[in-house]
């Protein structure tokens, strides 16, 4: 049976396929998502942030980022929160990130 860690995980590998447009690595790995949360209602709730409040995708990125996850079969709602708190810094990303960049 599909429980909430399992659309957690399904969540997590879907927010593995979106990327910042203006950094070639996905925004899970670059630390952009602070929380993901399915309820026992199975509803996702996604706190994340941007690199700055001035990205130029502030307004699309949470909403592909919404469409995506509400695709997954078995999610009720979707609710995206775009958080500044706290605020984004290169540190946050996975060394797999840094990897990709060249930074390891």
């Amino acid at each position: 049976m599909r429980d909430q860690k399992f659309f957690e995980q399904e969540a997590i590998e879907l927010l593995k396929t979106i990327f910042d447009p203006e950094i070639p690595v996905n925004i899970y790995e670059l630390g952009l998502i602070y929380k993901v949360e399915i309820t026992e209602s199975f509803n996702a709730i996604i706190e994340m942030t941007l690199t700055t409040p001035a990205c130029p995708v502030a307004e699309s990125l949470p909403a592909e980022v919404k469409d995506r996850i509400k695709s997954i079969d078995g999610i009720n709602e979707v609710f995206v929160e775009l958080v500044w708190e706290p605020q984004w810094n290169m540190d946050m990303m996975s060394e797999e990130a840094k990897l990709q960049l060249g930074m390891l």
